[in-house]
């Protein structure tokens, strides 16, 4: 396999990851479970984002162009609305 199509499919996996546990954090009651998904997720977060840097240095993912600043006052005004 590939090497672009292995870092992408992690990714893709981990991004699955983190939402099923901002859910599962969102919905625990007993706090020392809450807080060990808490940990869990800070972990998965770091992993993203380190595969997410390597990627980029290979070129095998491209972010989105980053937000005008009128773009982003655009977005601030509605949802202060």
């Amino acid at each position: 396999m590939q090497e672009k199509i292995m870092v992408n499919d992690a990714l893709s996996m981990v991004k699955s990851s983190l939402s099923t546990y901002a859910t599962t954090i969102t919905e625990c009651e007993n706090p020392s479970l809450r807080a060990a998904f808490q940990q869990i997720r800070n972990n998965c977060e770091a992993s993203q984002y380190e595969l997410f840097k390597l990627a980029e240095s290979k070129n095998f993912y491209q972010p989105a162009a980053q937000a005008t600043e009128s773009e982003v006052a655009q977005v601030k005004s509605q949802l202060q609305q």
